[in-house]
């Protein structure tokens, strides 16, 4: 008996296949002793804390916080007296297409007084040449975002031009300008 430990303490424990063995008896040893101290789980259940409903994150009951409402938006507000979102955007449109033999500084100051200082600033070096249309082929059509935002869709001979229009002390400017061909 005293050789058979002797050899494994002296040859069988030094060797890669000794260490393996002694590694594999810990492994199986621990696991084992897990598995008695944890308590049993029936495996026809599946996950034990698995919740029976769906996980929501919003109260249902509390008020809509999005962007899209499905109640319909406020008519624009027009002063008394003051151009409508719809004689601003026909005028702006006109300004925009311009007329033949215009000049750069006549173009931009026939938009200047229908537009946000920030279209003015996007405006700058723009030509008149530019403009892909030449007549408003017919009515704006406007959706209404908010009592002081809305959308005009001005259908144009060669596309449709589509602005954004906001209030100001000056009244309703146009604050975006987006050119959709047909």
């Amino acid at each position: 008996m005293r050789r058979a430990i002797e050899f494994l303490f002296t040859r069988a424990l030094r060797s890669r296949l000794g260490v393996a063995l002694v590694i594999g008896v810990v492994v199986v040893g621990v696991v084992g002793a897990a598995r008695l101290i944890s308590h049993p789980v029936d495996s026809a259940d599946g996950l034990s804390n698995r919740p029976d409903g769906p996980i929501t994150t919003v109260n249902p009951t509390a008020g809509d916080d999005g962007l899209l409402s499905s109640a319909t938006p406020r008519s624009p507000v027009t002063s008394p007296g003051a151009r409508t979102p719809e004689q601003t955007a026909e005028r702006f449109a006109v300004a925009w297409l311009g007329r033949p033999g215009m000049t750069t500084e006549e173009w931009q100051a026939g938009l200047r007084p229908l537009s946000t200082p920030a279209l003015r600033e996007k405006l700058t070096g723009v030509e008149p040449e530019g403009v892909p249309a030449e007549k408003v082929a017919g009515p704006p059509t406007m959706r209404e975002r908010t009592a002081t935002f809305v959308e005009l869709l001005l259908p144009l001979d060669a596309g449709r031009l589509r602005l954004e229009l906001v209030t100001s002390d000056d009244g309703w400017l146009v604050d975006v300008l987006d050119w959709e061909r047909p």
